[in-house]
């Protein structure tokens, strides 16, 4: 079989047109240059694959009425490729949009954010030391509900703060040993 020119005219004004798209600074033209790029790819896998022939599965011809099967191949795994790429693109797009929408506040609270859910039963923590300072409390509140008394919470306390906040810092042992 000899190459169809319209096929091959085709093919190349697909890569010329994808690989010009994919220039541009916008994601969604990216996309659609990645697509035209891919489609491209399967025309010329396609182009190059040779004869038509009969299946390769099929039992009772002779091997040259065959047709190789590696081509077939090769552009179904490029098809479930460019399905991969463009899937992730999709996403990368979505999240783009998604940030530009949030303005220049993007995924953080603020903290005007934080005083009015301050009221409702949920509880946001702004920073990691708000959780460690949780994190104590729970422990604290944890070691009175065994039985402990007042005098021994306090060195028990202090004891169980130092050894848990050790990671924080001499300011944080500092403070723990204060109380």
């Amino acid at each position: 079989m000899s190459a169809s020119l319209t096929l091959v005219i085709l093919m190349a004004v697909m890569y010329a047109a994808g690989v010009y798209v994919m220039l541009e600074r916008s994601l969604t033209r990216v996309l659609i240059g990645l697509l035209l790029v891919g489609n491209a790819t399967n025309l010329l896998i396609f182009i190059m694959s040779g004869r038509p022939g009969s299946s390769p599965i099929v039992t009772g011809t002779s091997v040259e009425d065959m047709v190789d099967p590696i081509p077939q191949v090769l552009m179904l795994t490029a098809i479930v490729i460019n399905f991969g790429i463009t899937a992730l693109l999709l996403a990368l797009i979505y999240r783009s949009w998604w940030l530009a929408q949030l303005g220049d506040e993007g995924d953080t609270l603020t903290d005007e954010h934080a005083t009015e859910s301050a009221g409702e039963a949920d509880v946001t923590f702004l920073s990691s030391s708000d959780d460690d300072d949780a994190i104590a409390q729970s422990l604290d509140e944890f070691e009175r509900g065994d039985g402990a008394t007042s005098d021994e919470d306090s060195t028990t306390h202090t004891g169980t703060h130092s050894k848990h906040s050790a990671g924080r810092g001499a300011s944080a042992s500092a403070e723990g040993d204060a109380r």
